[in-house]
């Protein structure tokens, strides 16, 4: 179990270090202050996946380590229970003159951990980091994806009831990272909390019980793992359109449940999305597809001011919020070209369902040519796919099978 309660940090910046001498005898030297984090509160239970997402210098590193015990909070308070172990940002933890073995076993010590069962445990270690004979050198002499995985290994294996992650796995390997997702899902099978910052949407939104939004230090969503990664699209989208000089009083920061279904809505307001459809080779609108079945979605939208080239596209995410197939306009090489204000445009993309049996949902979007959102709606249509096969994945491909006996040979 894990509870923040209003937890603030504030970093006292000085414009010189001879500063922090002299602001005694003047207050002209006197720091600036800096809130890496204000008042943020949250509980995780046990056994829950909690992430953490935002951009660069919101503060989730902090939090980690404040979380973790590096960190003393300048204002509130962690209450843990169990045993923390933490991994965070890369070369933090071991000693670099020390080999693989010696820092596992000293990490041990850190966390209280006998010798003896440190040498029971130290072979699934070493099996599950793979290094080879590298465990007997030097960490310095370790690759960046060597040592995390050493770290992470080390970390899961100490037998934790909290861990830590701060975007370690970012440099491992598809393998590694394939290894530790189902490692992280066995930890929460097994009643382990796990909280962990990461920019990989598609793992928060695939592992994560419940995720946070951080922004400018403060918690700016908290909830199911799909919404919070949308609202966090948009606020990446938004912040591109400032820096395009869109103007502010154009945007559209409505975060409210749409009466069309979209869970989230955002854009500068140039065009609006008026409707979406998906048809069927009949031209019947439908909720339901079979696998290999011909699909249009059909995005309709109006004009609200004059629009050179506007981009129009769409998004498929499975019922994990984790997207599946997506393309627009631009990608297709297709030019709308000029429309007036007040003029509505249609666009219609169409393929063959190739989707396995479950539910879906559908995101739209018309875009400026230099990639900021007009009019962007997150999950506004479900749809589902029905099939009698049994496949696994997301993806349902038309299978044409051959097999042949091969005689035994003759000795």
């Amino acid at each position: 179990m894990l509870q923040v309660q209003n937890v603030s940090k504030v970093y006292r910046l000085y414009h010189q270090p001879i500063h922090r001498l002299l602001e005694p005898f003047s207050k002209k030297y006197a720091p600036k202050q800096f809130w890496a984090l204000r008042d943020v509160s949250f509980g995780v239970e046990r056994g829950e996946v909690f992430g953490v997402v935002g951009p660069n210098g919101s503060g989730k590193s902090t939090l980690l380590q404040i979380v973790s015990g590096i960190l003393e909070p300048t204002r509130g308070r962690v209450i843990t229970k169990g045993r923390i172990a933490a991994l965070l940002e890369l070369g933090a933890g071991f000693n670099p003159e020390f080999s693989g073995r010696e820092n596992v076993f000293l990490n041990g010590e850190i966390l209280g951990i006998s010798r003896a069962e440190m040498q029971r445990v130290f072979p699934n270690i070493e099996r599950f980091a793979e290094i080879g004979s590298f465990i007997d050198r030097p960490v310095k002499e370790y690759s960046s994806g060597m040592y995390v995985r050493l770290a992470f290994s080390t970390a899961i294996h100490v037998d934790p009831e909290i861990l830590i992650v701060d975007e370690a796995l970012a440099v491992g390997d598809a393998i590694f990272a394939n290894r530790c997702i189902k490692k992280f899902e066995d930890l929460k099978a097994r009643g382990i909390t796990v909280m962990f910052v990461s920019h990989d949407m598609g793992l928060v939104k695939r592992l994560c019980d419940r995720a946070a939004l951080m922004l400018d230090g403060r918690i700016a969503a908290l909830g199911a793992p799909s919404e919070v990664v949308n609202r966090y699209h948009g606020v990446v989208l938004e912040r591109q359109a400032g820096e395009n000089d869109v103007p502010e009083s154009a945007r559209d920061d409505s975060n409210a449940k749409l009466s069309n279904g979209a869970s989230h809505r955002h854009g500068d307001g140039a065009s609006k999305i008026t409707e979406v459809e998906i048809v069927n080779s009949d031209g019947e609108k439908t909720r339901s597809l079979q696998p290999g079945d011909p699909m249009t979605i059909r995005v309709t939208a109006r004009a609200e001011r004059d629009l050179d080239d506007p981009v129009v596209g769409v998004l498929i995410r499975n019922r994990l919020g984790i997207d599946v197939f997506g393309t627009n306009t631009r990608i297709e090489g297709i030019e709308i070209g000029s429309v007036a204000a007040g003029e509505n445009f249609e666009v219609e993309f169409t393929f063959d369902c190739l989707l396995t049996r479950q539910d879906y949902t559908l995101t739209v979007a018309t875009q400026h040519r230099a990639g900021y959102s007009q009019d962007w709606l997150d999950d506004v249509v479900a749809f589902s796919v029905v099939d009698q096969r049994d496949v696994a994945g997301l993806a349902s491909f038309k299978t044409k099978v051959n097999w042949r006996r091969i005689p035994a040979a003759r000795v």
